[in-house]
């Protein structure tokens, strides 16, 4: 859990909306990881989707954010949701990063930018210290993306894919804040 109450909000980069993902996202997100090559880089995640466990998943949201577990945000672009970005497994003012984009937005630079705006949000307002990610092996786009923003590499562990039914080796890293919480 987190150290503070952060009622839901938005989120305005120079390209992207980043706003509180509602249930009503869920269609989208269905189709989103309907893509195989969007699904296989979901380790979490089964394919094909199913419609109920996608809709169950986002119906949980809410609560998810007013308890301080997690804060997920749909990431629109002109109006269109593209995909998503989320600080998850909140606990001790650590979280997980994440995000995923509809395969027709990627090489654009949105996976960077809406990061970059959830490592404020993560940093200045859930007063978080460090935020972990991971990226499967063979997504070295992810891992530079991960760079970019500033991670340093923790580790490569094998982790159970649900997408993929198998074993994979993903890629984790570390951010910590450099600001001093008193």
């Amino acid at each position: 859990m987190t150290a503070v109450e952060i009622a839901p909000r938005s989120l305005q980069t120079e390209r992207l909306f980043l706003r509180p993902t509602c249930s009503s996202d869920a269609g989208r997100a269905f189709d989103i990881q309907s893509d195989w090559e969007v699904a296989r880089m979901l380790r979490t995640s089964s394919f094909p989707p199913s419609r109920e466990e996608v809709g169950a998943w986002f119906a949980d949201h809410v609560r998810q954010w007013k308890s301080g577990e997690a804060y997920r945000f749909a990431v629109e672009l002109e109006g269109q949701m593209i995909g998503m970005a989320y600080l998850d497994a909140i606990a001790d003012r650590e979280a997980n990063l994440g995000y995923w984009f509809d395969r027709a937005h990627w090489r654009r630079g949105y996976a960077f930018e809406a990061a970059q705006a959830l490592i404020l949000f993560a940093f200045n307002h859930a007063l978080l210290l460090k935020l972990r990610a991971g990226h499967a092996y063979d997504n070295p786009a992810s891992g530079r993306v991960l760079a970019k923003l500033g991670f340093n590499p923790l580790d490569v562990v094998q982790r159970d894919s649900l997408s993929r039914g198998e074993t994979i080796k993903q890629h984790r890293y570390v951010l910590e804040t450099d600001v001093e919480l008193r």
